[in-house]
């Protein structure tokens, strides 16, 4: 029984619901983070959110069982490893697709529709497609973007262009990098094995597919730099007997913010260290929990981003 648990908790893959911390970002951004009735909305869209995530690592494993089982890793995941039947995880998937519809529809209509448009993304994208490139990382980008927008949904409020642009551009690099290291961990297969797990693979280059990364990590931190010198919290401003305020300008003045700007950096770059050096990237939310250090620059960042927004105040 035991045994049993262990396996489903592994189909359900719960350490990918790292991604759905992005609902939180409206929350956050809009100053509204102690606003406990919200919070709680937010909670509970979390874990709802949590319920679909599920439902699609389910569905895509039974899709792709037989291609798992030719991967270096995957090949141990409970479906491919024959740990559990395709039988048991059909009827998985049926219960969660249920239960996240009728949580989903507890929050608001918008919450609701906005699931039923996730779970049909990522079906198509199990089905057929992963098959289409540069299309397949459009569509795991895409999974990330909605995310956000759920967040806004159940709060009402909206993040800025500005980071909505950062949060395009940064799941186009984490997707892009996803594909670069999958590349790079079957590099030893022939075309012909390259194809059969997983196509679009056969019509990437490493040189294609490192252009890309270089242009979405260049525009990520362009975007988000961009975000904190506009944005304008209610912070204080810094005044000094000895540096006179007109000498500071507007760069210490409400742009606070702009100090959150060194982490993301150094994120970005140790995430590529990763991909490049250690041949990682294939799973984002294994890296972040292996690499103490990237970690700790994620850390940073949130405490940061809170303590700017909600306590520098006048």
């Amino acid at each position: 029984m035991k045994k049993m648990f262990r396996n489903t908790l592994k189909l359900l893959r719960p350490r990918q619901w790292i991604k759905n911390f992005a609902i939180f970002a409206s929350l956050i951004f809009s100053g509204q983070l102690f606003n406990i009735f919200l919070l709680q909305k937010v909670v509970f869209g979390f874990f709802v959110f949590c319920i679909a995530s599920s439902t699609i690592y389910v569905i895509n494993d039974i899709f792709d069982v037989k291609k798992d089982r030719l991967h270096p890793f995957k090949k141990f995941r409970p479906l491919a490893d024959n740990k559990i039947s395709i039988k048991t995880a059909i009827g998985i998937a049926f219960i969660l697709v249920i239960i996240s519809l009728f949580l989903s529809l507890l929050i608001t209509p918008a919450f609701f529709v906005l699931t039923i448009i996730f779970l049909i993304l990522h079906i198509c994208y199990s089905v057929f497609l992963k098959q289409i490139e540069i299309i397949d990382i459009l569509t795991l980008a895409g999974g990330y973007i909605l995310r956000v927008f759920v967040g806004e949904v159940i709060t009402g409020f909206h993040i800025s262009a500005w980071l909505l642009l950062t949060t395009i551009a940064l799941s186009l690099f984490l997707a892009i990098g996803k594909r670069r290291s999958e590349l790079t961990l079957l590099s030893n297969l022939t075309t012909a094995q390259i194809s059969i797990t997983r196509k679009t693979l056969s019509h990437y280059s490493e040189k294609l597919l490192d252009i890309y990364l270089s242009v979405f990590a260049t525009s990520s931190f362009v975007f988000y730099s961009l975000f904190t010198f506009l944005e304008n919290p209610k912070g204080r401003q810094f005044t000094t007997d000895l540096i006179p305020a007109d000498i500071l300008g507007t760069y210490l003045q409400r742009k606070w913010l702009m100090l959150t700007i060194i982490p993301v950096v150094y994120g970005i770059m140790r995430y590529l260290q990763r991909i490049y050096e250690k041949h990682e990237g294939e799973s984002p939310e294994r890296i972040l929990f292996s690499d103490r250090a990237l970690l700790t620059s994620v850390v940073i960042w949130a405490v940061l981003v809170v303590l700017i927004i909600y306590y520098v105040k006048a």
